[in-house]
C-alpha cells in the first residue's frame, strides 16, 4: 500500500520535475494520523521505498522527490542557497508517507555539495547532495548545453529547402543547379533578408536541414558547390545573431515513402557495419568545414531515423536491433566530431531517439547517451506533433468523407497528451543527465481553425517555460517569398 501510495504522488508530480517552480515554506496540513509526540520512526526514501542517504544531479537545474516516513511532526534544512524545499515542515503519520521537492538551480561553476537534514522529535537524518559543475577544462570555450537550451527563446525550422530531395521523371539530376535544388519544394532560394525576418520576430534558433547523398560522389564525397551553399546559409543564421543547428535531414528514413536509394542511413544492426562508414566519412567533412565556427552552431545526428523496413512505428521492444544501430551510430557521431579538434572539441552536439515517434517509453527507455570526453554538451532534441490528429495535415480525413470536426479542436484531450509527451522525456532526460529541447513541433494543418492553432501555440509554450526548454516550429507562417507573417497570430502565440 505504500508503494502505491508514493508511486501515485511521484506521478502526479512528475510533471514538475524540470520546470520552473515557486519556493514554499507552507506545511503540509492532512488531519488523519498526525503525531506532534516524540517519533519512533525515521526514514527517507526514494521512489522503491530504498533507505536513501544520498541524491546527485546534473548541471541544470532540476529537482527529485523524497518520501519521508515518521510518526512525529518533522522540520527539514539545508546549508546551501542553491537547493531549495517545497516543504521545510510536515506532519507525522503512522500509514502514510510526507513528501518533499528537492530542487536545484543551474550550476555554472564547480562541482558542489549540500546536506539536507530531517529531524523529528528526537531523531535526525541527513542526505548529501551533490551537484556536477561546468567540467574542470579551462580550455573548455563553449557554454554548456544546460546554458544553450536556458538561451534559447522560440525556433524555426528552414524546411524544404536545402533538405529538398526531389525525384520522379520530371527531374534530371544531371541538369540541374544548386539553385534548382535548393527551390524544388516550392520554398525560395533562401537569402540574408529572409533569415533577419524570421529572427526579427525574436525566433532565435533556426534549424537547417540538409540532404546530402545527391551531393555526395560514389566515394561519399560531397561536392565543394554544395558545401558552400550549406555554409553560406548557415552563415546567414549567425550573422542574424541566431543559434544554427545543422543536421543530416533525408538521408536517412522514408521522405514520403521514398526508399529507392535515398534513405541509405537507416537503423539497422546487420548492415551497420557499412552504412557507419559512410555516416562517419559524411560527417567528418561536415565537421572539418565547420570546426572553426563558434559556440552558435550546434551539429545534429540525424533526422527522424528508421529501421531497415521504414517503420514510422518505434519498435515494440528496447533490445530491438534497430535502437541498439541507433545507439552506435550517434556514438560514432560524437567521437567523429570530437576527434576533428578545433571548436568541435567542445561543440553542443544533438542527439535522438527513433523516428517522429521517439517519445513513446520503449524508444525512450532504449536510448543510450555516447560516451562524450567533453562535459555537459549533449542535449536530446526529439520530435513532437501530438497529438497527431489534431497537428498533421489532413488528419482525420476520409475518402469521400468530411473532416471530423472533433479533430480541429484543441480540447483537454489535446492537453492531456501533450502534458505525457512533456512527463516522459524530461524524465528521461533527467536520467540519463542532459537537457532536451523540441527540435520540431507544430499544429501544420492550416485546415484547422487559426484560433484552435492559436491554443495549441500559447499551451506548447507554457509547457516550454514550465520545463525550462524550448521548441521549433516546423517552418510555415512565415510567407519567404514576400516577407511577411501570413500566420503572424501564431508566430505572436508563440512569445506570450
Amino acid at each position: 500500500m505504500r508503494k502505491n501510495i508514493l508511486n501515485t504522488a511521484i506521478l502526479l508530480l512528475l510533471a514538475f520535475v524540470a520546470g520552473a517552480c515557486s519556493d514554499s515554506d507552507t506545511t503540509k496540513t492532512v488531519d488523519n494520523g498526525r503525531r506532534s509526540g516524540a517519533a519512533t520512526v525515521l526514514q527517507l526514501l526514494d521512489n522503491e521505498e530504498a533507505s536513501l542517504s544520498a541524491l546527485n544531479f546534473t548541471v541544470g537545474s532540476s529537482s527529485k522527490i523524497i518520501g519521508i516516513n515518521c510518526d512525529g511532526d518533522w522540520k527539514a534544512t539545508v546549508d546551501a542557497d542553491w537547493v531549495t524545499l517545497s516543504n521545510y515542515s510536515g506532519y507525522g503519520f503512522t500509514n502514510k508517507y510526507s513528501y518533499d521537492k528537492i530542487t536545484v538551480t543551474q550550476n555554472t561553476g564547480d562541482d558542489r555539495t549540500a546536506t539536507l537534514t530531517i529531524t523529528s522529535g528526537n531523531l535526525s537524518q541527513t542526505i548529501a547532495i551533490t551537484q556536477r559543475g561546468k567540467g574542470g577544462d579551462p580550455d573548455d570555450p563553449f557554454e554548456t548545453s544546460f546554458e544553450l537550451v536556458a538561451n534559447l527563446k522560440m525556433g524555426y525550422n528552414l524546411g524544404n529547402t536545402l533538405d529538398a530531395n526531389p525525384w520522379g521523371s520530371w527531374w534530371d539530376p544531371t541538369t540541374k543547379t544548386i539553385k534548382d535544388w535548393e527551390t524544388s519544394w516550392g520554398q525560395p532560394l533562401t537569402t540574408q533578408k529572409i533569415i533577419d525576418g524570421i529572427a526579427s520576430k525574436g525566433f532565435n534558433i533556426i534549424r537547417v536541414p540538409v540532404t546530402w547523398y545527391p551531393h555526395m560522389d560514389a566515394d561519399d564525397n560531397v561536392s565543394e558547390e554544395w558545401m558552400n551553399r550549406v555554409e553560406e546559409v548557415v552563415n546567414y543564421v549567425l550573422n542574424a545573431g541566431c543559434y544554427c543547428i545543422l543536421n543530416v535531414q533525408h538521408d536517412n528514413g522514408a521522405a514520403n515513402g521514398r526508399t529507392d536509394g535515398g534513405a541509405w542511413l537507416y537503423a539497422d544492426m546487420d548492415d551497420y557495419p557499412a552504412i557507419t562508414l559512410r555516416y562517419q566519412k559524411l560527417w567528418k567533412q561536415i565537421a572539418e568545414r565547420f570546426k572553426d565556427y563558434d559556440q552558435k552552431l550546434i551539429f545534429e545526428s540525424f533526422n527522424e531515423i528508421l529501421n531497415k523496413d521504414y517503420s514510422w512505428t518505434a519498435p515494440s521492444s528496447a533490445e530491438d536491433g534497430a535502437y541498439q544501430a541507433i545507439n552506435k551510430l550517434q556514438q560514432d557521431f560524437v567521437d567523429v566530431v570530437r576527434a576533428t579538434g578545433g571548436k568541435n572539441a567542445y561543440r553542443n552536439l544533438a542527439v535522438t531517439t527513433y523516428s517522429a515517434t521517439g517519445t513513446s517509453d520503449v524508444a525512450l527507455e532504449a536510448f543510450k547517451l555516447p560516451a562524450d570526453d567533453a562535459s555537459n554538451h549533449l542535449y536530446l532534441s526529439i520530435h513532437s506533433y501530438d497529438p497527431y490528429n489534431f497537428c498533421n495535415n489532413n488528419a482525420g480525413k476520409k475518402d469521400g468523407q468530411e473532416y471530423d470536426y472533433n479533430i480541429y479542436v484543441f480540447n483537454e484531450e489535446c492537453t492531456s497528451v501533450i502534458d505525457e509527451v512533456f512527463a516522459r522525456v524530461s524524465k528521461r532526460a533527467n536520467e540519463v543527465g542532459i537537457p532536451f529541447i523540441f527540435g520540431e513541433f507544430g499544429a501544420i494543418d492550416e485546415n484547422k481553425e487559426m484560433a484552435e492553432r492559436i491554443k495549441y501555440a500559447k499551451y506548447l509554450k507554457s509547457k516550454f517555460t514550465q520545463y525550462e526548454t524550448a521548441g521549433l516550429w516546423w517552418m510555415g507562417l512565415y510567407n519567404r517569398e514576400d516577407d511577411e507573417w501570413y500566420e503572424e497570430e501564431i508566430a505572436d502565440a508563440l512569445f506570450q
